[in-house]
């Protein structure tokens, strides 16, 4: 082939521009995989992380019951997480009325939360209990409440802890119920 004055600009001018796209291409491809070493990198460093959230039970929470002024027959727990992890407590807690008790608290559904409570530690929830109602049959004073937490799936979780009630006893009678666990001590107390 013969390459006269008239092709060879052209010529060169074709070899150029092919040469600058492919630098073009091969500048991108180093791009790419540069920002994709740099990803790998980055995700390659330590992560930080997150603290996992454990149930609440009788191992991490300290429990105490009380008897609120106001609304008469009624009790209040308190259960605060002693933990180093933030806890959830589900449900509301199974209670033991009496030591010779044979069926647990019946549970207040109209008391169900919107959602979980999580406890960060040192933080409580508390559940209202109601101990009896004229409506209710039988009775008996009662000296221990003997409380266990649920666990996600509502089922009893662990050892029982055993509270010695106030004033020799409390009476309850079949009408005695517990809430939910709630964040504030008036909620647990207002239904």
């Amino acid at each position: 082939m013969r390459i006269t004055t008239r092709t060879a600009p052209r010529t060169a001018a074709r070899f150029a521009a092919r040469a600058a796209a492919s630098s073009m291409v091969v500048a991108a491809a180093l791009a790419v995989i540069g920002f994709q070493g740099a990803g790998q990198a980055a995700s390659a460093a330590p992560q930080k992380k997150a603290p996992s959230i454990v149930t609440c039970t009788a191992a991490n929470t300290e429990v105490t019951v009380s008897t609120p002024t106001r609304p008469i027959n009624h009790l209040l727990l308190k259960a605060t997480n002693t933990g180093s992890k933030p806890c959830y407590v589900y449900s509301a807690p199974f209670l033991r009325a009496g030591a010779d008790a044979q069926a647990p608290v019946a549970w207040a559904e109209e008391t169900t939360p919107q959602s979980v409570l999580m406890l960060e530690p040192g933080k409580s929830a508390y559940a209202g209990i109601t101990t009896y109602s004229p409506d209710g049959e039988g009775g008996s004073s009662i000296k221990t409440l003997g409380v266990i937490f649920a666990d996600r799936k509502g089922d009893a979780t662990g050892a029982e802890k055993t509270l010695k009630l106030s004033k020799g006893g409390v009476f309850f009678n079949s009408a005695a119920t517990v809430t939910y666990w709630q964040g504030n001590a008036a909620d647990a107390l207002a239904w």
